[in-house]
């Protein structure tokens, strides 16, 4: 039996930290002399690994402030997860999709513009880390689009790409899908807006949980 390998963006996708990433980044901006980011701005980056968001969002810095900001962020970022006002719940239905594939046999990934540890600490306390095979951050890969995230949650799972799917939403999930050889869908509840995600290479772009399981197991 062919492995199915499900690969799912992380924020924006699986969980909702939209609110905390602002936050971080009108922080960073203001520790490096920055003038305020554009919020819409940073809504539409994430799911780019930090440098790259930024390098975005403030094209005009010098080296010194984006560099001043992303380890800002970084600090922020922390300091809101160990006081405990960091907020990243579960996009609704989200748990219950994962532990159905899980337990009808799918392999379960993640690749993501967030760092290791913050992934970890995203999925722990959403009671999922045990579910996934294999993690995928940019801590270890070149930012999306680029495929080696995907590539690599492949040759972990031992999956091919006629039989992986990477769910998430931003065309930067879809570029990199299409660039790794895979099937993509998107997600109407992220960051981008479903026509982009469909330009992009999305197959279908689901409205719910229980629509990207159909979608899923139409596979």
């Amino acid at each position: 039996m062919s492995i199915r390998l499900a690969v799912f963006d992380c924020d924006g996708t699986l969980s909702d930290g939209q609110a905390a990433v602002c936050r971080s980044m009108e922080s960073a901006f203001a520790e490096a002399g920055l003038p305020n980011p554009d919020l819409h701005s940073v809504r539409r980056i994430v799911g780019l690994s930090l440098p790259q968001a930024i390098r975005q969002l403030a094209p005009d810095a010098s080296d010194e402030q984006r560099h001043t900001a992303v380890e800002s962020y970084k600090q922020v970022f922390r300091a809101m997860r160990l006081d405990g006002s960091l907020q990243e719940p579960l996009f609704p239905g989200m748990a219950e999709l994962l532990r159905s594939l899980h337990g009808k046999g799918w392999v379960l990934g993640v690749a993501t513009g967030k760092s290791m540890r913050g992934l970890k600490s995203t999925l722990a306390a959403n009671g999922l880390l045990d579910l996934f095979s294999t993690l995928q951050t940019a801590d270890l890969h070149p930012s999306k689009p680029h495929p080696s995230m995907l590539l690599t949650a492949m040759e972990d799972a031992f999956a091919r790409p006629e039989n992986t799917v990477m769910i998430g939403d931003t065309v930067y999930d879809m570029e990199c899908a299409r660039a790794a050889g895979t099937q993509a869908i998107g997600v109407a509840w992220g960051y981008h807006e479903g026509q982009e995600l469909r330009d992009a290479g999305a197959r279908a772009v689901a409205a719910s949980a229980e629509e990207l399981e159909e979608l899923l197991h139409g596979d």
